[in-house]
């Protein structure tokens, strides 16, 4: 508790989010194809990057830095800028164009992207911050807000143990990408090993699916 405290599970989640994952969503999801403007003619389109600033307020089109408190006094959402890099089709040939403004991104208290990260605790009194906020929550609107915890299953890990209802042995994993997600398990049942998924409406055998992937002998 004194080395990590209680909310450093938080922050480098969300660290984790917009410097890594976020590229690999957008990387996944990101492009588009359409021949809406004619039959001959095909629209492409693509992010290619995308980076998170840090937090900032436009008014009469200057950008300043803004700070957490400022954000709770003026009922405002401690958010940085989200811009893109896009490449498109442009009369039949390609162009790219960086740096487009996507949208603002609420940023949690603490994280890489935040103006208090890396602070003592003179600068963060400078701030008008509390030297012993944990941090670890968003500022929307001026309301302070925290994400709870969740408790989920390892992902794409084997994890084998007891059926809680049918007290048999059972194998589960959840395989888990940036585009799908499934669940299978292998089970004891009757006597019997069967393998149940989330595309199929009742249990296979095991060996069913053996053979369906080529595996000939018994």
């Amino acid at each position: 508790m004194r080395l990590r405290g209680l909310v450093k599970q938080h922050i480098d989640s969300f660290n984790f989010f917009i410097n890594h994952e976020i590229k690999k969503i957008v990387m996944v999801n990101g492009s588009m194809t359409s021949n809406a403007a004619g039959p001959d003619i095909d629209f492409y389109f693509k992010f290619t990057d995308i980076k998170i600033g840090m937090p900032i307020v436009s008014e009469d089109r200057v950008a300043e830095k803004i700070f957490p408190q400022e954000c709770r006094i003026r009922d405002m959402t401690y958010a940085c800028p989200m811009h893109v890099s896009i490449k498109y089709t442009n009369d039949r040939h390609i162009a790219q164009v960086n740096e487009v403004l996507l949208g603002y991104m609420p940023m949690m208290l603490g994280a890489s992207n935040c103006w208090l990260s890396g602070k003592s605790n003179e600068e963060k009194a400078d701030f008008g911050e509390c030297p012993y906020d944990p941090t670890g929550y968003f500022i929307i609107k001026g309301v302070e807000k925290a994400i709870l915890i969740q408790e989920q299953l390892a992902k794409n890990r084997i994890i084998v143990e007891m059926d809680p209802k049918t007290h048999n042995l059972c194998s589960r994993v959840t395989s888990q990408t940036y585009e799908k997600k499934s669940r299978t398990t292998v089970l004891l049942k009757h006597g019997k090993f069967y393998l149940n998924h989330n595309m199929f409406d009742k249990d296979v055998p095991i060996y069913t699916a053996f053979k369906a992937m080529g595996m000939e002998c018994d």
